[in-house]
């Protein structure tokens, strides 16, 4: 076989979900291959492309050691708690172990219908895992910690949601598959000995060291928050939107994950949203650490039988961790906008923390593009303002008063670049890839916005038409979709 994988979690955790087989496909054809990250899991690369890879990464074939598995998990969806969920589309085939000796699930969406499915075809559409494809690229060329994309195999067959679409099977390489809502599963179901021991995995895999604390589960909590504390500073230093932060798409890795009505800001308002589904706004630009906070409060609550016997006590204890949320989170944001704004270290944090609001409010107030706004002001800092407060148009008084009052702090412009991108997975860049791809069978703009893509900070005069936002009139109203 083409591949060799351990099944530690089916092995380890049988009544976290049930022994399942992906459902064959008519006519497997390998449409992207992530030679890059083959390389970096110790995987044959030339071999994951034969026949007989192909047939393992389209669900066609189960490779030596592999015992494919549903996960079980609840979440909460919109607040809304669903007390079964589940891997309805996607099998964990097992886990890739690398040269380090590290653990890796490979997943497949897209694989058929499971016990989880929930009248669902268990079938994914080529657009949505091509789109998986290039947000989670992008995030990873941004350093942000992410699940990462394999593989994405065309099946020869039609998915049908609004429109017969062509059909594909996604391979995800994640530093685990576990989350909020994988314990909430086993929490409301009172199943407290699963319950640890899906913990207990869940220490072994991302937090090692917890294994011989005394309170091992009050350390998985805390772990877990700093976590996605640092996750959601970074996606908010990005513009980034994921679009459905239910529990069952918080991973307890920390890496984001599950990427449907996904999408980076370009004009900043912290009330941007992209999802056709979020109707209310839940998850918004602007929502999301707070909703971070609430989704680790429902991970509090599912962990608290095993925190301690008292329910009283182990409340006041996860309480107490859930408070280093907002402080853990608020020094990472800090963080993330003073290397954004080039400020040294000598700058009071009042301050920088003042400058990074003005701005953001002087952004919102001028429908600027959030990206460009911050990019730019690296030639502000080496003595260029003008493509900066260009960005305001006519109305340039406040921009000129905050630029002076930054100027007064005395940024240095360089690293700035580093911290602040020039190429994002920009909406209509990823639409007209997507469309080009599905639509035509033209896989060029593709390759092309992932080459683009993977190199966010280095300004090319050659990829100058990546940079720019869409026109305003293609921007207003964009809306992305889960893919379901």
């Amino acid at each position: 076989m083409p591949i060799t994988l351990d099944s530690r979690f089916a092995r380890e955790l049988p009544a976290a979900g049930l022994a399942w087989q992906p459902a064959a496909v008519r006519a497997p054809e390998l449409v992207w291959f992530n030679a890059g990250l083959a390389k970096d899991l110790s995987l044959d690369a030339a071999a994951l492309q034969s026949p007989e890879g192909v047939a393992v990464l389209a669900g066609n074939a189960v490779p030596a050691g592999a015992k494919p598995f549903a996960q079980a998990y609840a979440g909460h969806q919109f607040g809304n708690f669903s007390p079964q969920l589940g891997d309805g589309r996607a099998l964990l085939l097992g886990e890739v172990v690398d040269a380090q000796g590290t653990h890796h699930d490979l997943a497949l969406k897209g694989s058929g219908r499971t016990p989880f499915s929930r009248g669902g075809d268990g079938r994914a559409a080529l657009g949505p895992m091509l789109r998986e494809v290039l947000i989670s690229e992008a995030l990873h060329a941004l350093g942000v910690p992410t699940t990462r994309s394999l593989a994405v195999v065309a099946t020869g067959e039609s998915v049908y949601r609004e429109e017969a679409l062509p059909g594909a099977v996604l391979s995800r390489i994640a530093a685990s598959h576990l989350r909020v809502g994988t314990l909430q599963f086993f929490a409301a179901r009172g199943q407290h000995e699963v319950l640890r021991a899906v913990a207990d995995h869940a220490i072994a895999r991302h937090a090692p060291q917890l294994g011989s604390e005394p309170e091992p589960y009050l350390g998985l909590l805390a772990h877990v928050v700093q976590a996605q504390a640092a996750l959601l500073a970074q996606w908010m230093g990005y513009g980034f939107i994921h679009g459905v932060m239910n529990t069952d798409n918080m991973a307890l890795s920390g890496q984001s994950i599950d990427f449907g009505p996904c999408a980076f800001m370009e004009a900043y308002s912290p009330r941007a949203v992209f999802s056709s589904i979020d109707s209310t706004g839940r998850y918004a630009y602007g929502n999301q650490p707070g909703i971070a906070r609430w989704n680790l409060t429902r991970l509090a609550e599912a962990l608290l039988p095993l925190i301690h016997e008292d329910d009283n006590e182990a409340i006041a204890r996860a309480t107490a961790v859930l408070d280093g949320f907002a402080t853990t989170y608020e020094a990472r944001w800090l963080a993330v906008m003073q290397a954004k704004l080039g400020l040294g270290a000598g700058v009071p944090a009042a301050e920088a923390r003042a400058l990074a609001e003005a701005l953001l409010t002087l952004l919102q107030a001028h429908e600027v593009d959030f990206t460009l706004g911050f990019r730019l002001l690296s030639q502000a800092a080496g003595g260029e303002p003008g493509p900066w407060l260009a960005l305001f148009a006519s109305s340039t008084p406040d921009a000129q008063a905050w630029l002076a009052r930054w100027h007064s702090q005395l940024p240095q412009a360089q690293g700035m670049d580093r911290a602040n991108p020039i190429y994002i997975a920009r909406n209509h860049q990823v639409e007209r890839a997507l469309a080009a791809a599905w639509r035509q069978g033209d896989l060029q703009p593709l390759h092309r916005l992932l080459q683009v893509l993977a190199s966010p900070f280095e300004a090319r005069s050659g990829d100058a038409e990546y940079a720019l936002p869409a026109p305003r009139e293609v921007a207003a109203g964009y809306r992305t979709f889960c893919g379901t």
